[in-house]
């Protein structure tokens, strides 16, 4: 059966139950039909919980199954008794239509309704960028009326936005040939990667909200002085489009875990990790909070710590490194068509890169780890060994895990060793210190996270660097650097571990609303494109509204 089968042939519970299992009130329901609900509660976190962060190698054309496995986990930690709940990203549609598909999971490890989370929700993205837009508009329209902030066209830094991937947005004229308005150069970014998005991922309430959408950068003055969402009043009708959307939505896995699903931003070009409202939501109710940063852990698991744990005060108890066999030998050099077979040499030549990871949580953040083997029906027992082995040899366990075909069940001897890591007291380290240069930041996280022997800084860098240290003190902030998700460098094609090579860094960004920096790493870009053939081509719907394809 295919996933979107699964999940129809499952019987939901009605929203207030599965509220009911955390202890939530009904009062604290906004209720979005029978199966999706915003929660209004204030979160207050139990001294008690616990979090797990869940993460994963480097991702390849053969999938590691990170999302599928947080959720069997989280249905496994509930067999044992535990009171668990997920804290999950929404998905965007530009990877549903793209190439990448839904984001809720697959086979008896969904979160449900699958379709309604993996379009259009509960509208959160259409908030966001409804509210990015506005601001776009205030700005233009500032302009048109006289210009009373003497805004430069030529200098405005704030980009549109749409959650869609369209590589022709990445360079646009607006204004073009329209009578008595200035025309300027734009690009549009997808909501994934727009600061509105990062700004409703951290903030704390409504006052937060408002705080950080006036902290926007959106141009400077034609004497150079910077101009905020704040010198546009844009802040309060901002954060009006956003309201509802501050609410973290909660839906249930096909094993009725209850389950926070709220903000997306992506983690190779935005910060990776979903609300800090709903994972200390989850972790107000639950014992267990499961939560997963995006693609791998140079990427999602490096800012969940560095950024997301550093503004929050959140630390996680245990993490996840979710890796299959079929992923590592893709790594190593072996075929993709032949992926079904065995290959110990190319697997042995990819465990270099699940290695690096683990290093990196072990003994740069200095977190408990496991290791998941989220295992497919071709691996063979010899594959599973090899890694298990090479991992022990660094202290670490690696659990085989089939919840794709079990749920919650392909996942008990997971859950038990994720519960005793919990219960272990651990140190905790960041990357970087907040003292440090940007450039230190930046120079920290290549050489100790991606293995690289050095940085780079493009001229285009070194001149925003310049800009913003004459406007603001950029060196107090953390830093998210976008690159490619598929290996540690800012090559793509260079897979395994690489050691050695140099990090391009051609431009950094400033995010004054979210708090951070955006460094952005070789050819890597804030508006994705589509494939040859993208999934939307080859996706139906019939005359009942059944879809076909959405996976």
């Amino acid at each position: 059966m295919t996933d979107i089968e699964i999940a129809r042939k499952c019987k939901l519970e009605h929203i207030s139950n599965i509220a009911k299992k955390l202890g939530i009130a009904e009062s604290d329901l906004e209720f979005y039909g029978n199966y999706k609900a915003k929660v209004s509660a204030k979160p207050r976190v139990k001294k008690k919980a616990k979090l797990i962060l869940v993460t994963a190698i480097n991702p390849t054309a053969a999938g590691e199954g990170k999302t599928t496995v947080s959720i069997g986990l989280a249905d496994a930690l509930n067999r044992l008794g535990s009171k668990s709940c997920l804290a999950l990203r929404e998905p965007s549609l530009g990877p549903v239509f793209g190439i990448k598909g839904g984001a809720t999971g697959g086979g008896f490890a969904q979160i449900l309704p699958m379709e309604d989370i993996n379009l259009h929700f509960t509208g959160d993205f259409h908030a966001i960028t409804s509210a990015n837009n506005l601001l776009s508009a205030l700005l233009d329209n500032s302009i048109f009326h006289g210009n009373p902030l003497n805004i430069d066209p030529n200098r405005i830094v704030f980009n549109r936005t749409l959650d869609v991937n369209d590589r022709a947005l990445r360079g646009v004229a607006v204004n073009h040939n329209v009578k008595d308005t200035v025309e300027h150069a734009e690009k549009f970014n997808i909501t994934a990667a727009s600061e509105v998005m990062a700004v409703l991922s951290l903030a704390n309430d409504i006052a937060d909200l408002k705080r950080r959408l006036g902290n926007i950068l959106v141009a400077f003055t034609l004497d150079g002085k910077p101009v905020f969402a704040r010198d546009l009043h844009a802040e309060n009708a901002m954060a009006i489009l956003l309201k509802d959307a501050l609410k973290p939505n909660l839906v249930q896995t096909i094993g009725g875990t209850p389950a926070f699903v709220h903000c997306g931003p992506f983690a190779n070009i935005a910060h990776g990790c979903n609300s800090v409202q709903a994972t200390k939501l989850a972790m107000t109710y639950a014992d267990y909070t499961v939560t997963e940063a995006g693609f791998g852990a140079d990427l999602g698991a490096e800012k969940f710590i560095d950024v997301k744990c550093r503004v929050s005060g959140l630390k996680p108890n245990a993490v996840v490194i979710v890796a299959t066999a079929r992923a590592l030998k893709l790594h190593g050099g072996a075929d993709k068509n032949s992926l079904a077979n065995e290959d110990l040499s190319a697997l042995e030549r990819g465990m270099s890169n699940l290695l690096r990871h683990v290093r990196n949580i072990k003994d740069v953040y200095q977190l408990p780890c496991v290791v998941a083997i989220n295992r497919f029906a071709t691996d063979t027992e010899q594959e599973i060994s090899v890694i298990k082995k090479a991992v022990q040899r660094l202290g670490i366990e690696a659990i085989p895990c089939d919840v794709f075909r079990f749920g919650g069940a392909g996942a008990l001897g997971l859950a038990t060793a994720v519960v005793k890591l919990c219960g272990a007291d651990s140190a905790f380290s960041l990357a970087y210190d907040d003292s440090d240069s940007v450039e230190d930041k930046i120079r920290k996280v290549a050489t100790r996270i991606y293995g690289a022997k050095d940085v780079e800084f493009g001229t285009k860098a070194i001149e925003s660097l310049t800009a913003l240290r004459r406007v603001t003190d950029i060196d107090q902030l953390p830093v998210v650097i976008a690159k490619t998700q598929y290996g540690f460098s800012d090559d793509p094609t260079l897979l395994g571990a690489p050691n050695g090579f140099v990090l391009h860094i051609r431009d950094v960004e400033y995010r004054g609303g979210a708090g951070f920096l955006v460094a952005l790493a070789g050819n890597m870009l804030l508006m994705p494109g589509l494939s040859k053939t993208p999934n939307a081509v080859n996706m139906t719907i019939d005359d009942d509204g059944n879809i076909d394809g959405l996976y």
